[in-house]
This record gives structure tokens, sequence and C-alpha cells, in this order.
């Protein structure tokens, strides 16, 4: 009866183990990635969903505001975010992340450049530096064009103009998409019109504009900087097969650009893009797929492959 008991007992124990085997796999099978509406981590996130789907999971990209990812990372309603860029949302990473609420997996690209810039006329007409605009105000229009609502650079920029730093207490912050704020540009550029925009890179406004990045914003803006991938707590040890590819995953500011200039420049499908590119350079797949696995523990390499 005793052995009987023991029996009945581990079974339980076993079932018991198995079930939550089972819930944890459930949990893992689809991948939420917080999507921020900017073209860099669409890519970003285009190249984690082409390979999650090769190697059998779904994933699901919600667009929503900085705050609003963050917020999510931290209930549990979002996996992960490729769009750490740091030293912009260096307040969102010391509330979320330093405080341990968030979890940070990865640094995923390096040498980033994110803050005001002007067309080359405008700064060969004088405009180096932050503190040069004030001087220009009625040709700026006293505006300055941001990104969208809730960004952290925005809210920079609403700092400087708070602050009346560098003369900007009477100018305003004009907030749309990113989409918005390029197609401003390239409407002031057309008329060799005096616009002060937020610039960052990679992006493929780059090469489409001459632009010029403007000095003296570090305390806002900070110097060059990186991009890290966050999850929310306790995912690597959940799901540690995505943490893992996530984790692997880097990029390069020449790889990011290509494939956003295809997409955007040349109206170009992002996955057709992304698949392109990888076929021009499957070494890549080689770093971003080590150690990983299947969603049912099969080689995960061959699957991506075979999936392209």
């Amino acid at each position: 009866m005793k052995t009987l008991s023991a029996v009945l007992a581990g079974g339980v124990l076993l079932a018991g183990v198995t079930l939550q085997t089972q819930a944890e796999e459930a949990a893992c099978a689809t991948v939420r990635l917080g999507d921020p509406g900017w073209s860099d981590i669409a890519v970003t996130n285009g190249v984690a969903r082409l390979l999650l789907d090769g190697l059998g999971y779904r994933t699901e990209t919600p667009t929503l505001a900085v705050p609003i990812i963050y917020a999510g990372l931290h209930k549990g309603q979002v996996d992960a975010f490729l769009g750490n860029w740091m030293p912009a949302q260096q307040s969102n990473y010391d509330k979320f992340v330093a405080s341990g609420l968030v979890e940070r997996l990865a640094e995923n690209l390096g040498g980033t450049e994110y803050t005001l810039a002007v067309p080359r006329y405008v700064h060969d007409a004088g405009v180096h530096s932050f503190a040069d605009l004030d001087r220009f105000a009625e040709r700026f229009g006293h505006k300055l064009y941001g990104i969208a609502s809730g960004s952290p650079a925005n809210e920079s920029i609403r700092q400087m103009i708070a602050a009346d730093e560098f003369g900007l207490g009477d100018w305003k912050l004009v907030e749309s998409s990113e989409q918005a704020m390029l197609v401003q540009v390239g409407r002031a550029v057309k008329n060799e019109q005096f616009v002060v925009f937020l610039g960052w890179t990679p992006h493929p406004m780059n090469v489409q504009h001459d632009m010029r990045y403007l000095r003296g914003g570090e305390k806002y803006f900070g110097a060059s900087g990186t991009v890290n991938t966050l999850a929310r707590k306790g995912y690597a040890a959940q799901c540690p097969n995505v943490a893992r590819l996530l984790g692997n995953l880097k990029f390069t500011q020449q790889m990011e650009n290509a494939i956003m200039d295809e997409v955007l420049n040349r109206n170009v499908d992002q996955t057709l893009a992304i698949r392109v590119w990888l076929k021009s350079n499957p070494a890549a797949l080689d770093g971003w797929l080590e150690g990983v696995t299947t969603r049912d523990g099969g080689d995960g390499l061959a699957a991506v492959k075979a999936r392209l």
C-alpha cells in the first residue's frame, strides 16, 4: 500500500511537472515584440520575426509609444524590445532596467547618433550648434520638428524649451510620426528653407539628405550611443531559447541602412528586403542562431536556412 501511494504521488508530481512544462512552452510559443513605429526597429523586429518564424514561433509586434512599451514589459504584456536607444532613453532605463523591473539581454547596435540636425545649406549659413539656432529663429519659424508624442527625444526638446536652454524658450516642438517629419524636411530642402529636426543613425535620411548634426546638445541627447535589447523580467529563464536568439542578434549600421533604403526609398516589401539581404550575407545567421534550436528542439540554423 505504501509502495502504491508512493507511485501515485510520483505520478501526480510527474503530471504536475509535465503540465508546467507545457504551460511554459505555450507561453513562449508567441513572442510579443514592442514596436515604437520607427523604421530601424521595424527592420530589426522584421529580422527577429523572420528567424522566429523559421524556428516555429509566432510573433506579434504591437505598435506602441515608448512609455507604453516599458510599461508593457513591466506588466508582462510585452516580451521584448529591440529599441532601447541609449542615452536617449536613460530615464526609462533607470526606472525599469537599472531597478530590476525589466531585463537587459544584450547590446544589438553601437555607434549610433541621435540629436538635432539641419540640412547642409543651413549648416553652411552658420548653424553649427544648438547655441546657433536662436540667432536664426525667424528663419526657422521658431519650430523644432520631432517625432511621435511620448518619445524620449521629444521630452528632451520639451525640457530645453522649458528651461529656455540656448534661448529656445519661445520655440515650439512640432510632434508627428517619423514619416511625417521627414516629409516636412523634404519639403523644406526642396525649397532650401531653414528646418531643424531630429536626426539619427542608422537611417536612410543620412543618404537621402545632405545633412549635418548639431554640436552642443550632449546634456540632453548624450554623445554617440548604443541600442539594447530588453525583455520582461524572468523571460530568459522562462523562454531560454527565444531569449538566446534575441541576445544573439547583433546588427550593423550598414545592414540596417541597406534594408531601410530598400523599404523606404525603393518601395520593396520589408520581408523581401530582409530575405534578399540574408541571402547575400548568410554568415550573419551563424552568429544569430548559435546555440538556438527550433521550438521542438531541432537544428535551428538548418530550419531557418530552409525557409529562406
